[in-house]
């Protein structure tokens, strides 16, 4: 069926009843916040019953209310504005506790990641990163975090890495202008999506470069221009965009790597601890 819940209403608006219509229209009108309701409160919000949300969910072709929610969510991630973020944030918040129903909302996309990321794409990921003769590492905005946190430990894996967390479309291309085949470029987006990341990944596989993305659906617009997709789910919490799961896949990412070249990564770190030992780059606990 058609993925955009407002197109489906719209084709189907001469044969809703007129409980089916109000809660239509509410969704058309007000379709950030309605995605962020449950069925209970759509059908407070709308004058009918929660059975009869459910019962328009199903009628639309979805298997239920979470269904129809979840494409409603689905469909307004990428479209809200930051002022719009923070009046469904306040309103999902209402009086709850807002560390806990953080941490939940956290714990619960670590959950949901576990099952959705495709685990043949993670190990060709790392054959990947492994066979390159570049790494570059590719995060803008919010997602810079991410890409500087890999880069971090990619830089003391390997020897020819690249980090661009720049937000213009034109320093991302001039710093990506030199992939090529034997490269692999990891990159880093979530609603709302860069461009800028988009348009660098895109330029990159054109070349002949991997694309390794870490987005939240193989269908984003970083999802379908890549050879390999590490479907890691985020959510929103007012103006942040939570990665508690994209940087625990990074992390288990890291591991894998490290596995693999761990005779290597000790000389390394041996020289390495020396070099931080003589240079006292970290303070010294009292035993």
């Amino acid at each position: 069926m058609n993925n955009d819940i407002l197109s489906v209403l719209q084709e189907r608006a001469t044969t809703f009843s007129k409980g089916q219509r109000a809660i239509a229209r509410y969704i058309t009108d007000s379709y950030d916040k309605a995605a962020f309701m449950t069925a209970s409160k759509l059908g407070r919000t709308v004058g009918v019953s929660e059975s009869t949300v459910v019962r328009f969910a199903v009628e639309l072709g979805y298997d239920g209310y979470p269904t129809m929610q979840k494409a409603m969510q689905e469909m307004v991630l990428n479209r809200l504005t930051s002022v719009q973020r923070i009046e469904v944030a306040n309103d999902r918040i209402g009086d709850q506790d807002i560390l806990s129903l953080v941490l939940q909302s956290d714990m619960e996309q670590l959950r949901k990641t576990v099952s959705s990321v495709d685990r043949k794409d993670f190990s060709a990921a790392v054959n990947a990163i492994l066979d390159a003769r570049r790494i570059y590492v590719l995060g803008v905005r919010s997602a810079s975090a991410l890409a500087s946190f890999l880069g971090y430990y990619l830089n003391l894996m390997f020897e020819d890495v690249h980090t661009i967390t720049d937000s213009g479309t034109g320093q991302v291309l001039e710093k990506l202008i030199s992939t090529g085949p034997d490269d692999v470029v990891i990159a880093f987006s979530y609603p709302r999506y860069s461009t800028s990341t988009v348009t660098g990944a895109s330029f990159c596989h054109s070349k002949g470069a991997k694309i390794i993305a870490m987005t939240d659906s193989r269908t984003s617009p970083l999802g379908q221009t890549s050879d390999f997709v590490l479907q890691t789910k985020s959510d929103m919490a007012s103006l942040v965009d939570s990665l508690v799961a994209p940087l625990s896949v990074v992390n288990a990412l890291v591991v894998a790597l490290a596995a693999r070249r761990e005779e290597k990564l000790a000389k390394t770190f041996s020289r390495l601890e020396e070099i931080w030992e003589t240079y006292q780059v970290y303070e010294k606990q009292d035993d």
